[in-house]
């Protein structure tokens, strides 16, 4: 009984999360404040880079240091979370504590933030390159001056794919398993993994402990990630469902990433185009193989169809969500019926 009021709490925090962060997202006015729980991990994660990784230590114990940070980033913020939802559900009464827990646990969802910045891409593209270039900046890695049209709309395409992945779907999963704890665990790790978990001579064995464990937990996110794109482009007009299964069983472990692929590969399948392929960092080529085999010459309204996409893929994981929590409520209220005593007359 106990475990299924948790699973049913948990899984009501997830769904009211998803429901208010894409309708109001995180307030920038609030980010200029106080900033934002990721930014807090940061400063976590930036302090135990410079006390821990020192260019002077040999590359083993560099690693070593790498798993004490990664417990560090994990296990402090989550804690944090564990007693700060407690205290919620002591002070609060018991209709309030859960919505306010799930108004927190919603800052760490990316949903309206995503959709935004890629949606900001698509139409800079209808304007001019250099506009395109300047908004994909703020969401790939790679330099976007060596990006022609297609490839500024390729790279965003795979950013909105495989963030579905990690800054939706993964968190909404950890958040339904583990409450807000469990997505604070989960955000610690994806975010000790996009600061120092690069091939790079400071962070190869620094941030090696950091991104095993990311891929460890992002690996159930982007398996449903692709099943909830599938499932979209099964409901769209213009989508190809049966293309979508076809190249994600094709291409999703070809991937440099043991988890983007997944994502990546369903919405290339879905779209009818091609995603990754080579590409440049930090001004070296990577040869990347690509994915899928459709058209690679995007134009701006492929990626307003992949925001469609996108958007119904979002539906449908959040009523899947409301699905579930509709079927556990219905068990735990059987349950307690089960332990009523009986009536007497």
């Amino acid at each position: 009984m106990h475990l299924s009021l948790f699973t049913c709490r948990n899984v009501a925090t997830a769904c009211i999360a998803s429901v208010t962060d894409a309708l109001i997202g995180y307030p920038q006015a609030l980010v200029s404040r106080i900033g934002h729980p990721v930014m807090w991990i940061g400063h976590l994660i930036d302090r135990l880079d410079m006390g821990l990784n020192r260019p002077a230590l040999p590359p083993a114990r560099r690693r070593a240091n790498g798993f004490i940070a990664a417990g560090l980033i994990v296990t402090v913020p989550t804690l944090s979370a564990l007693l700060a939802e407690r205290v919620l559900r002591r002070v609060l009464p018991r209709w309030l504590a859960l919505p306010v827990t799930a108004l927190m646990a919603g800052t760490l969802v990316a949903q309206r933030s995503l959709h935004d910045h890629v949606l900001a891409v698509a139409r800079a593209a209808e304007d001019s390159l250099p506009a395109a270039r300047q908004a994909v900046s703020h969401i790939v890695g790679r330099d976007p001056e060596q990006l022609d049209e297609a490839g500024v709309l390729r790279a965003a395409t795979e950013t909105l794919a495989e963030n579905f992945s990690d800054g939706i779907v993964a968190p909404l999963f950890w958040m339904a398993a583990g409450g807000l704890p469990g997505a604070v665990f989960y955000k610690a790790t994806n975010t000790a993994d996009s600061m120092i978990g690069h091939r790079t001579p400071r962070h190869e064995a620094f941030g090696y402990a950091a991104a095993r464990l990311d891929d460890l937990v992002n690996l159930p996110a982007s398996r449903l990630s692709a099943l909830w794109i599938i499932l979209a482009a099964a409901t769209m007009r213009g989508m190809d469902a049966g293309g979508a299964l076809r190249i994600l069983r094709r291409d999703a472990t070809t991937h440099r990433s043991p988890n983007a692929g997944w994502p990546e590969a369903a919405m290339a399948g879905a779209l009818g185009i091609r995603l990754s392929g080579p590409r440049a960092y930090n001004g070296v080529s990577v040869d990347e193989p690509w994915v899928g085999d459709g058209n690679a010459t995007l134009r701006p309204q492929d990626l307003y169809r992949a925001l469609a996409l996108y958007r119904r893929a979002c539906l449908i994981q959040t009523l899947a969500g409301l699905a579930g929590l509709g079927l556990l409520t219905r068990s735990v209220q059987r349950r307690k019926g089960k332990h009523l005593p009986p009536l007497r007359g």
